[in-house]
């Protein structure tokens, strides 16, 4: 299929573009390289730099070739700075995305793969998360997400859009041939920020709140491998093909590491020790949260490859170890 990868220069949409790739797809990117990298990108694919709230941008993208499906990477993700910026966040990760929408709309584009998030679910009630637990998001990032999905099952019941919502949980690792990976600023993922401190390259890691009631009292979350989640967005393709199809996938492996846990994978990894001081917890963090993904392995046949901390991190410190300051800086 010929998909638009929109945010296909960035941290998951590069990783997706290099799994279409290898699964026989054409990718084409649309990124306007706010967060992305071309370096990411691979040699040979077509790339359209442009913001996704761009509707003659679009129009002419759209006009130059039939599109299959679209993928949307392209929303800006940082928790604490979308309660600051609320508006900067409600502008991108809504509002440019009905304009992408109603562009599709325009040119008969009727296939989505939307990149959503744990955090449409806020404080769950319980654990693990399911699909159709209460979504109560408690800052706003997680709320343009849920606006977006929201949006999507209007447009498939009212115009017959196919879609599938991917809310997944701590996108983490890198390519496993070391070749691409994270490089955020800022960084504020808990691997590349152990790594980076166990290098000297960062300021000794934070560890927010050791008090929760967990088995070592700091945080659980739910790490799953950014080429596993790739393979979910792609596996979704077929079930697409139904006008007013609407998907909700939860990604993850269930088995949440401890960001103690993590620190001693990172250290027994790299051989490194990770330098941290305590300090105290963060408004908002929850003490736990993993996945429930037996939805996605029913209907999908998704399967993480990626099931523990440790292969995760070795992809990652191939990636930091060979390209400490990341994509050519």
């Amino acid at each position: 299929m010929k998909v638009l990868v929109c945010g296909g220069a960035g941290y998951i949409g590069s990783h997706c573009v290099r799994q279409l790739l290898a699964a026989g797809h054409e990718p084409v990117v649309l990124d306007n390289f706010v967060y992305g990298h071309r370096a990411a990108v691979p040699a040979g694919v077509r790339v359209h730099e442009a913001s996704l709230g761009d509707a003659a941008a679009l129009d002419a993208i759209f006009a130059q070739g039939r599109y299959d499906v679209v993928m949307h990477f392209a929303a800006f993700c940082y928790v604490g700075e979308s309660v600051q910026e609320p508006l900067k966040y409600y502008l991108n990760n809504v509002v440019a995305t009905y304009v992408l929408l109603d562009a599709m709309r325009r040119h008969g584009v009727g296939r989505f793969v939307f990149s959503s998030t744990c955090a449409t679910f806020g404080v769950p009630a319980k654990l693990p998360i399911v699909e159709d637990m209460p979504q109560q998001p408690i800052n706003p990032y997680g709320q343009t997400k849920l606006d977006v999905e929201n949006a999507l099952k209007a447009l498939a019941h009212s115009r017959g859009l196919s879609f599938a919502a991917f809310r997944y949980f701590n996108a983490a690792g890198a390519a496993e041939d070391g070749s691409i990976g994270e490089d955020h600023d800022p960084e504020t993922h808990l691997i590349p920020l152990a790594i980076g401190a166990a290098q000297g390259r960062r300021p000794p890691l934070e560890i927010f709140g050791t008090d929760y009631p967990t088995p070592d009292g700091t945080c659980l979350r739910d790490y799953v491998h950014v080429d596993d989640l790739s393979r979910a967005h792609i596996a979704v393709f077929d079930r697409l093909e139904q006008p007013g199809t609407s998907l909700f996938y939860n990604l993850g492996t269930g088995r949440p590491t401890s960001v103690l846990e993590v620190i001693r994978s990172v250290e027994k990894i790299t051989g490194l020790a990770v330098p941290a001081r305590y300090a105290s917890r963060r408004e908002g963090d929850p003490p736990s949260l993993y996945a429930n993904s037996a939805k996605a392995q029913a209907e999908l046949g998704w399967k993480p490859k990626f099931m523990t901390i440790d292969p995760i991190v070795e992809t990652a410190w191939r990636w930091h170890s060979r390209m400490p300051d990341g994509y050519g800086k």
